[in-house]
């Protein structure tokens, strides 16, 4: 059979189904990586390319933002820290997890994170009453992994290599009993994708190892945790850690993305976070310490105790971009192991069938299967290539002779000395005799008394074409067969036939790594509340409500209303929706003051939310669930007042209006329904079943006008005779606050002295006072920033720069009840 025959696109889609993304993958090659032009790059697993988008939206986004040391809390370093607090986000949702289950360690690569679990993992030693603990790891493991045990050797740990066949074949039947006794920790460390071959580890290793059904768990007593390398594995691989909880999982993000370099991450499950001692403290880990006595309290965040000094906060801002740009392009992760696999599969399937003119094979293919599906294989292909005679070519010389061609590939042992002899059969002896022959790890000598010392590795990686596949085959075909070239048709249809009896289709993954979360009840309480359930309420004495602001958008205009609905998390659609930057993290008026200039304007006869802003068209999205529209919306996590919440995208529309107001790229998005945030902190009471919208403390905020007037009398003599100043109407001062509820007829601050309030008939408790900053001195008519009346308030309360106090209620879910202005409002005090 003729090669070039074969070796059609006709023949890539008889073995496989899926190639490209959706939209014109040629035109995405120009446009994303035009720099590999006339290349043929083929060395993915060392390090995948990075796409033109990624550094451009990267660049744009440093050279408009001022980005400060997160550890200091000025505006700039608050925008580092809660961007970077987004990538974590980002990063686990990346691998469908949450960071109620585990927490992200940034290093400088996978291998620093290996380091660090070596370092303080809590090893035991063994002693004359208990056994000490063991570092267990697969023989086909990369170096770093391996290299574990120089740290642990000198503490008196025993390592204990497993191969794979003795995973399974030394296993017990069933469940062995939890030892109650014995305590002793235990690690065992696997590569979910061998780095060498590609072969994909059974996941299921991790519960087999905890369950101590697998060897060498079922053989020792103690507790046993497990380490997946997932370096190689989530270059074209979707991890799911809700179905693979492993303890610890070290990533390096340039496989993933191609940018930056010299950043990785450390997953740690946080119930296996406590395995880890801490004993070197770098800047930012200590919660307290003393200089003069050994005295040392480690920060409670899991992240935060093992990030020493100032993280590379520009490399991890980089990595929102790198997200933005590989599920733009691809879709989603399990796009991109479909299309990566069916290139591998291909290029196997060729090289495997290709002869020389004598009928002798070309190639020594280094492999567990005969690349059967993604599930048990990666996009990695080993071999060595052989001359007409059978005997092995040197991997210096393909090496050399495809740098001519201009194709990239790897040669050698690939830091992975135990597959590497495993699969050219070299002995620990032959390791030792080349060794003394002048043989070192990654230098060119690829032959030793004629047997191989290492072997050629050609990988794939999103952006990987058919023509890539041609190139190196022809290349191949080319230089190192004896002609005619031929192919092995009894072998090419075996592999075909092993193709079509395989197909079935594969489980697609949650888009964006979104997983759904548990609902969080809501407790029943009665809508409406009699006095008695409260005990003493004081007469009114004319107190009223007066105005009713709702905030659709955090941090945009007030939407001022006579009547309005009260749900469970408050005023309906308060903060419901929010603006965030193009890195996912919210925008406040602290950081862009012309949010305020946006006025939104619930609708509810026509179900929309209106967008305005002077010089803009008007826009709208809709209010209530429409299921066509969140299907087709991206869902999302971000962040408020620490609090990690779920999000929906409320599409380009929206994005592009905001985008063009203010001036840099925005999303509009908004809480998932559903889904709902706990009050954190203030009274018991309202603490203990108070839900939130997207609000920073509280469900409302209210203020007294006479504690405005106080305030604006003050600010009038403070600017008596300074020029320049512009004086500030009541309305003007109320708007700077942002009150949800504004009462009159109190003292003014009476309201400090609060403890429960009614308004109609919905009861309120009050939650503690509200803590002012900078934002109140931003002119909500024009967005300009003064210092006022900041600088009053303080003034007038000694330092203690409050203003306003927070108020919850209680409500069952389908609670409606209606807030008017003019009712009347009864209050109870702390006194009473």
């Amino acid at each position: 059979m003729n090669f070039h025959n074969v070796s059609s696109f006709e023949t890539f889609q008889q073995l496989w189904s899926q190639y490209g993304y959706e939209g014109n993958f040629g035109e995405m090659i120009q446009q994303e990586f035009p720099r590999i032009k006339g290349i043929t790059y083929l060395d993915h697993a060392a390090a995948t390319l990075y796409p033109e988008s990624l550094l451009r939206n990267f660049f744009r986004d440093i050279s408009t933002n001022v980005y400060g040391n997160p550890h200091s809390h000025s505006p700039s370093s608050r925008l580092t820290h809660d961007t970077v607090e987004q990538v974590r986000s980002r990063v686990l949702q990346h691998f469908n997890t949450t960071s109620k289950d585990y927490s992200v360690i940034f290093t400088s690569g996978c291998t620093a994170a290996l380091k660090l679990v070596a370092e303080t993992f809590r090893w035991r030693p063994q002693t004359e009453g208990e056994a000490g603990s063991h570092l267990c790891y697969l023989t086909d493991s990369h170096t770093s992994v391996v290299g574990m045990r120089g740290l642990t050797s000198t503490l008196g740990v025993a390592a204990l290599p497993v191969s794979s066949q003795e995973l399974k074949t030394r296993a017990k039947d069933g469940i062995q009993e939890e030892d109650v006794i014995c305590q002793t920790p235990h690690l065992f460390c696997y590569p979910a994708q061998s780095n060498f071959s590609g072969r994909k580890y059974p996941l299921s290793h991790v519960e087999g190892i905890r369950a101590r059904r697998l060897y060498p768990a079922c053989d020792l007593q103690g507790r046993w945790f497990v380490l997946l390398d997932a370096a190689s594995y989530v270059t074209c691989s979707s991890l799911n850690l809700q179905d693979c909880p492993a303890d610890f999982i070290p990533i390096s993000f340039y496989k993933i993305f191609g940018f930056p370099t010299g950043l990785g991450a450390l997953l740690v499950r946080n119930d296996a976070a406590g395995i880890l001692r801490k004993t070197y403290f770098g800047g930012g880990t200590a919660a307290a310490y003393l200089s003069g006595e050994n005295y040392y309290v480690p920060a409670e965040n899991i992240s935060d105790r093992f990030e020493d000094g100032t993280v590379s906060f520009l490399d991890i801002i980089a990595l929102n971009h790198g997200f933005e740009s590989l599920y733009r392009i691809t879709g989603n992760m399990h796009n991109i192991q479909q299309h990566t696999f069916g290139l591998a599969r291909y290029t196997y399937t060729l090289l495997s069938s290709l002869c020389h003119g004598n009928g002798r094979p070309v190639a020594q293919i280094y492999a567990e299967g005969q690349f059967e599906s993604p599930i048990t294989q990666g996009a990695i292909l080993n071999f060595n290539l052989l001359d007409s005679s059978g005997q092995i070519v040197g991997y210096s010389q393909v090496d050399r002779m495809a740098s001519l061609f201009n194709i990239h590939l790897r040669t050698g042992c690939f830091c992975n000395t135990g597959a590497c002899q495993a699969f050219l059969g070299i002995t620990d002896q032959q390791m030792k005799r080349n060794l003394q022959a002048g043989h070192v790890c990654g230098d060119g000598v690829d032959l030793v008394d004629g047997q191989p010392t290492g072997s050629v590795r050609v990988s794939f990686g999103y952006m990987s074409t058919f023509e890539d596949c041609q190139k190196f085959l022809s290349f191949v075909a080319e230089c190192f067969v004896m002609k005619p070239v031929t192919v092995n048709r009894a072998r090419l249809q075996e592999l075909k036939a092993a193709r079509e009896s395989s197909d079935r289709p594969d489980e697609l993954p949650p888009v964006n790594g979104f997983i759904k979360e548990r609902q969080t009840g809501v407790e029943k309480s009665s809508s409406k509340a009699s006095q008695q359930e409260f005990g003493h309420v004081g007469p009114s004495h004319g107190k009223t409500l007066t105005n009713i602001y709702v905030y659709p958008v955090k941090s945009c205009a007030a939407f001022e209303v006579h009547d309005w609905p009260v749900g469970p998390l408050g005023l309906l659609y308060d903060r419901g929706w929010m603006v965030v930057n193009g890195n996912g993290v919210c925008l406040s008026q602290k950081r862009e003051s012309r949010l305020c200039l946006i006025r939104p304007q619930v609708h509810l006869p026509s179900n929309k939310l209106f967008l305005q802003a002077s010089g803009m068209d008007t826009i709208s999205v809709p209010l209530e669930d429409d299921v066509s529209f969140h299907t087709s919306s991206q869902m999302c996590h971000s962040k408020v007042c620490g609090d990690r919440v779920e999000t929906f995208d409320c599409g380009d529309e929206a994005a592009a209006w905001l985008s063009l107001f203010l001036g840099q790229p925005c999303r509009l998005i908004r809480q998932r329904p559903g889904l709902t945030r706990e009050m954190k902190k203030r009274s018991d009471e309202a603490a203990a079943s108070s839900f939130l919208s997207l609000v920073n403390e509280a469900q409302y905020l209210m203020i007294s006008r006479a504690s405005v007037e106080l305030i604006q009398n003050l600010m009038s003599n403070r600017q008596d005779g300074c020029e320049g100043d512009q004086l500030l109407d009541t309305q003007s001062a109320i708007k700077r606050f942002r009150a949800n509820l504004v009462i009159a007829g109190a003292e003014p601050f009476e309201e400090d002295n609060w403890s429960h309030l009614i308004i109609g008939n919905t009861r309120f408790t009050v939650a503690g006072p509200c803590g002012r900053c900078q934002m109140i001195g931003i002119d909500q008519d024009t967005g300009t920033r003064t210092k006022e009346p900041l600088v009053t308030l303080s003034a007038h309360r000694s330092g203690k720069v409050t203003f306003g106090v927070y108020l919850t209620h209680q409500a069952p879910e389908d609670f409606v009840s209606v807030l008017s202005v003019g009712s009347v409002v009864q209050m109870e005090s702390h006194d009473h």
